[in-house]
């Protein structure tokens, strides 16, 4: 699901996982924070950039929200954790990951259709390859406020400009009623809802599907005062599944 929250590490973890994660490979330029976009095929470009996102997500997914997945010595993922895959990820100078998004094409396996199917009222579930499903997108709650919201914001510009780059139109995400109104809403991504809000556990939701556009971005540029682009992408050109 789409939330953007996180938690602070337990202190017994924080020491430990901190010490681990102040020397990764490949960290960004000083004073340079952009939004790398890898694949497991590419993620090595990036150091341990890959391990640190499982981390950063288990910290936001299972300590926070309480999701019932899969996760081994403090990293969580799920078996939408493909190849097909692609990350969108935030690193602060020292090339710690404090942000991150997934995006799937709705072309191979995808959490709404496989889950949730039942949740979409009245339209067909995309295959195509200009429709991504927009997962997973957490944001570190140790960061101070303003580089949070920094975060959100160039991880939602990277959405689009991932978007725009490589010919998808719109993006499905199961999320809180609110955050449509919220943050996708300052995405300047014209939304429809595909069902009916309703629980998924503790959680209230509604599936919604965002159009990306190109008056869309420069809107949320303006919005989170970002001047320039903020996509990364690691190694080659990501290659769109058909």
């Amino acid at each position: 699901m789409f939330f953007m929250r996180s938690l602070t590490l337990a202190d017994g973890q924080k020491a430990a996982r901190g010490e681990r994660e102040q020397r990764p490979k490949n960290k960004p330029e000083k004073g340079l924070n952009m939004i790398d976009a890898i694949t497991v095929e590419t993620a090595h470009l990036l150091g341990d950039a890959l391990p640190m996102m499982h981390r950063l997500r288990y910290r936001v997914f299972v300590e926070r929200q309480g999701y019932e997945v899969p996760s081994l010595r403090g990293m969580e993922w799920d078996e939408f954790d493909t190849p097909a895959a692609v990350y969108l990820i935030w690193r602060d100078e020292r090339g710690v990951v404090g942000g991150v998004a997934r995006l799937i094409p709705t072309t191979f396996p995808y959490m709404i259709k496989a889950l949730w199917p039942d949740m979409v009222e009245g339209h067909a579930l995309p295959s195509q390859p200009d429709v991504w499903e927009l997962t997973r997108l957490g944001v570190d709650r140790t960061l101070p406020p303003a580089t949070r919201a920094r975060v959100i914001g160039e991880l939602m510009c990277a959405c689009g400009e991932f978007a725009l780059q490589n010919g998808i139109k719109s993006y499905l995400m199961v999320t809180a009623p609110q955050m449509v109104k919220g943050a996708v809403a300052a995405a300047g991504w014209p939304t429809e809802l595909l069902g009916e809000p309703r629980n998924l556990g503790r959680f209230h939701v509604v599936v919604a599907k965002a159009t990306v556009t190109e008056e869309g971005l420069q809107a949320a540029r303006r919005f989170h005062g970002i001047q320039h682009p903020v996509l990364r992408i690691a190694g080659e050109e990501i290659a769109i599944a058909a």
